[in-house]
């Protein structure tokens, strides 16, 4: 954490909006948790009007994943997506300035023997995650129960940058940027634990192939975890977390680790890495981060699928 230390340039007055939103989060935080629901709610439904495009692309991805779907059914559904995303603002807050003891009040763990087995074995382990909007509180949770090492991509806002980092690794024994591979297979050369999410589009690279994700046969997907899967044979186990309703708190579910994975087809172990991904959203598909445009990638002469944003 040594690079991330506050600097006298954080002062600067491009700046002064990003630290008056972590003072907001600070404040916010301090409120009971079901005053803090009920903003966040209120947050994401006011918000809506001035971020037509990340509906359109909540709502494009939901008829692609989910064509059974009536069109009032996924508006309803972006709606409530909204209302989880103006939450998860808030959850920022939350993860980066709650007391242990508070977060540990509210939270639930299901699954823990699947990793219990897997840290009995000298391996390295792979918690298979995926971008849900209670990535943060996900990552608070995570670090609580086992505290691992995990990908994350830089900010460009430095002040935020510094956030994000030092809320994270509260708990977490450091954080790698996603383009140092290295670094991760260093983790688990040491038998030591990785959080990797590999369901976001980050354009073509030699990482990433096409494998099918719902009903979207050709979703350019980061292949990275059936390489990461071959250092000491790595246990790969599914984890998320999951925002149970009312004012009942947080599940953090674990799922059974990935048998005989990886193979030697690259495509085949991709798609089984998306299943995963399908099985997790599908607990809780209004809190998955559908606002991102997961398809925005496509194979060589096939047009874009959104083209309301071209």
């Amino acid at each position: 954490m040594d690079a991330y230390k506050l600097k006298s340039s954080f002062i600067h007055p491009k700046y002064w909006l990003a630290w008056l939103g972590i003072l907001t989060l600070f404040l916010t935080s301090l409120l009971p948790y079901s005053t803090l629901l009920k903003l966040g709610k209120l947050l994401g439904r006011l918000s809506t009007p001035f971020a037509k495009n990340r509906f359109e692309t909540a709502r494009r991805n939901l008829e692609l994943c989910f064509p059974e779907l009536t069109s009032e059914q996924i508006d309803q559904k972006v709606k409530t997506n909204f209302e989880n995303t103006g939450i998860a603002l808030l959850e920022m807050g939350m993860a980066w300035f709650w007391p242990t003891w508070r977060v540990r009040g509210l939270l639930k763990v299901r699954g823990l023997e699947h990793l219990q087995q897997a840290t009995r074995q000298d391996k390295g382990i792979i918690f298979l995650g995926a971008h849900f909007l209670t990535l943060e509180m996900g990552a608070r949770t995570l670090g609580l129960t086992h505290p691992s090492h995990a990908v994350y991509r830089k900010n460009s806002n430095e002040v935020l940058d510094y956030w994000f980092y030092r809320g994270r690794m509260r708990e977490h024994k450091s954080m790698l940027d996603r383009k140092d591979f290295k670094a991760m297979l260093r983790v688990l050369k040491t038998g030591q634990a990785l959080w990797y999410a590999p369901d976001h589009d980050y354009g073509r690279h030699k990482s990433s192939v096409f494998a099918p994700f719902f009903n979207v046969e050709q979703a350019n997907t980061v292949s990275g975890t059936s390489t990461l899967a071959r250092v000491k044979n790595s246990a790969v186990i599914p984890v998320f977390l999951k925002r149970l309703p009312g004012n009942e708190g947080y599940e953090l579910v674990f799922y059974e680790p990935l048998n005989d994975f990886p193979s030697n087809d690259l495509i085949a172990d991709t798609t089984r890495t998306n299943q995963q991904v399908e099985r997790m959203v599908k607990e809780c598909d209004d809190q998955y981060m559908w606002l991102h445009r997961r398809f925005k990638t496509r194979p060589a002469g096939e047009p874009s699928l959104y083209a309301f944003q071209e």
